[in-house]
This record gives structure tokens, sequence and C-alpha cells, in this order.
């Protein structure tokens, strides 16, 4: 899977504009004698430029150099000997802020607006994030954050206070779980967003506790969407990240967990950050921070917001996921056509219903080009039950489309 996304730096900086005063020319008149004019003066400064600080997402490349963006400014220049000034030049340039459909914010806005909602969650063994669902304590946060750490939770909120928290539900195959902090009431709770509506370039916040240093707030943009995501290595791993992304070892193995449909932003994303927000511009949540490359930069990976909130409705009603099964063992494709190459049909599953068999290579499953065996596995796990699923697939050279209804897995 190709995590490396370049995008454009923008270039900026300051214009200036210099003054010349004009010739000034001289004739005679019949009438009467005037007074002679003044003596010529030496011009004003030759121009004037306001410098103003903005608030705005900086660029990944120059995040840890500076923040500040350049306003313009007015020029203007009066000549006395003249005794008319010099046509001014003004440029205007708005700060730079979110925007969005729906309002403008600044950065600071939306920090502001978001914080109180995100949570650092303590275990016994591992730190990490949580976003605030219902005023009543229920929180969303990955189940990697509260994996193995039994009933020693410890939720601490924006403004310092702390409870205990027990876990209401968790789903290693999306890697998210819900946790109820205990005895609390009117906390903020986040307001949830459409990552159907994303699109890349858009700028993003992200909200955490990297490292134990709760209400932290990075800058970034979407880097690239429906990103196939597997992490998991047998035994490496830190409890601060889905297993496989580097840290510190554990104690026992992990499964490899592929997660489909997933968000790529260069928003910074740390350990400790897991679990955490990510919010648009408007301060709404679109994603809940997984994963980050170890060996990379800017590169990190967050959950879509209605995978999210699909799975976290069905652990708060029933403690559980349930997860749809297409029913087909795959592999990476080895030949000039990207795909996944099935290995094997499981009889009577929706796979085998629909016509698919051993042999043929799926190359596009929903919207989604297959690369590899990842991209079904993780697209799969983001589908509903019932949900009917274009899959196109090649066999003897010839491609086809086929639809397939997805069942629940027994």
């Amino acid at each position: 899977m190709d995590a490396n996304t370049p995008r454009e730096d923008s270039a900026g900086g300051w214009s200036q504009f210099g003054d010349k005063p004009p010739t000034t020319g001289t004739f005679t008149r019949p009438g009467p004698v005037l007074p002679p004019p003044p003596p010529p003066q030496r011009p004003r400064a030759g121009f004037m430029l306001t410098r103003k600080a903005v608030a705005g997402l900086a660029l990944a490349a120059f995040a840890a150099l500076t923040a500040t963006a350049l306003g313009g400014g007015a020029v203007g220049a009066y000549v006395a000997g003249a005794g008319q000034p010099i046509p001014t030049v003004t440029k205007t340039v708005a700060s730079p802020v979110f925007r969005t459909a729906s309002g403008q914010l600044t950065v600071a806005q939306v920090a502001e607006k978001v914080q109180p909602s995100v949570v650092m969650i303590q275990g016994q063994s591992a730190e990490g994030s949580g976003v605030v669902l219902s005023e009543d304590g229920l929180i969303l946060t990955n189940n990697h954050v509260v994996s193995g750490q039994g009933r020693q939770l410890t939720v601490k909120f924006s403004d310092g206070k702390t409870a205990k928290a027990t876990v209401v539900g968790t789903d290693p195959a999306t890697d998210l779980a819900v946790i109820r902090a205990e005895g609390v009431s009117g906390l903020a709770k986040v307001a949830l967003g459409d990552s159907d509506q994303l699109k890349v370039g858009d700028d993003v916040l992200a909200i955490g506790s990297p490292l134990g240093l709760d209400g932290t707030v990075t800058s970034g943009i979407i880097s690239a969407l429906d990103r196939t995501v597997t992490a998991g290595s047998g035994g490496r791993g830190d409890q601060q990240l889905p297993p496989g992304w580097g840290g510190q070892q554990q104690s026992q193995a992990e499964e490899p967990t592929t997660l489909g449909g997933m968000i790529q932003t260069d928003a910074a994303i740390n350990p400790g950050n897991s679990g955490g927000a990510l919010v648009n511009a408007a301060g709404e949540l679109v994603g809940i921070n997984s994963a980050v490359a170890a060996d990379g930069v800017n590169l990190g990976f967050a959950i879509p917001v209605n995978t999210a909130k699909q799975v976290s409705e069905q652990l708060i009603s029933k403690g559980k996921v349930t997860h749809a099964f297409l029913g087909v063992s795959v592999t990476d494709a080895t030949g000039d056509v990207p795909g996944a190459l099935i290995r094997q049909v499981s009889a009577g599953s929706p796979a085998e219903k629909a016509g698919l068999k051993q042999g043929d290579l799926i190359t596009k499953i929903g919207e989604t080009a297959v690369s590899g065996g990842d991209t079904v596995v993780g697209q799969v796990r983001g589908f509903k039950v019932g949900q009917q699923v274009p899959v196109t697939y090649q066999r003897d050279g010839k491609t086809d489309t086929v639809t397939v209804t997805m069942e629940e897995k027994k």
C-alpha cells in the first residue's frame, strides 16, 4: 500500500511597493503675480506595510518552524511639491480560517469547542484518548487502548477532574470500544460529522493526549481517503497504537488486524492520540485517531466517524457488533492486473450465492479498486448485514460484475 501521498506546499512572502515622486513641471500664464511655490520637500516614507498574525492550519513541512501567515496592508505616499497624493495602492488579504459550508471558525475556536469533549484514558499499563458521546459518561475510544486493562481505567477530563470507568463493549475487528465514566453528568458531548463528505485537502485537527500530554491539538489536512491499514505482527506493538506500528514490546502476541476505509492525515498523531478526535473545520468529529506509521513522517490514520457511529451504537445497545460476511479466502494477485485472487469460496456463503468461484480475480468491491487481499478484507468489515455490494472480477480474461448481499458472520 502506497501510504505516501505528496502534496504541494503553498508559497508565501512579503509584497513591497516602492514610490517614485512624479516630476513637477512649470509654466507661465498672463495674470496677477502669484507667490512663488514653496520649496520642494523630501517625500515621506515610500511605503508602509502592516503584518498581521493569523491563526490557521500550518503546512506539515513548516509546522515545527512557524504558524504565522502574513497579511497585506495599505501603501501610500504624498509629495508636498506636487500638491496631490500619489494614487494609493491597497492589497487586502483575508485571514485564513477554517471554512465550511455551514460557517467559519478559526483554529483556536475549533480547538476551544472540541477540547472539552476529548478525554485522557489511563489504564494499568497504557494511556490513550477518548471522545465523549453522551452527557452521562459514554466515551468512544480504540479497542487497543482498553484491551488488557481490566477494570483499571481512569478518565481525565479537560477541566482536570477524573473518574473511574468501565468497559461497555469492544470490537477488535474495527479497533473500537465504548467505556462509561462513573458518577458524572453534564459532560460536553462531541458533535458528529459525516465522514462521507470528506475530501482530500480538507483541513482537520487531531486532539488527544500524545505521550500523556492531555488536550494537545495538532493541525493538518486529509491526505487520502479509503486507505487499508494492516496492523499487527505477532508480538511487535504498543498499547498506544494498533499492534505492529512500533513502540515497546507487549507481553503477548497480537493477531494482525486489517482496517479498511481509513482516513489518512498529516496531522501529527503520536502514542496516546489513539482514540482521540479528528475534527473538521466546523468542529465536528469525522474520525477516531487510531494509528501512525512508525517508520513514516506525518502518516496518521483515523477510523471514519460513520463507521464509529455504527459500531458504537451496537456496542451501547447490545454490547457486541454484528459484522458482514462475504465468504472468500483471498491473496494478493501476482500478475499484471492488481487485485485479490480468490483461493477458496465457503459453501453457502454470499460469495457462492452470487456466483464467485475459486480462481476469480476481484478487481473492485463496492466503489473501491482492489490492490490486494487486504483491500477486500478491510472493505467487507465496513459493510452492513443485508447491504448489497457490487463486486467486479476477472475470469478467463473476461471482466464481469455481480451483486453480493452481505450476511451476518456466524
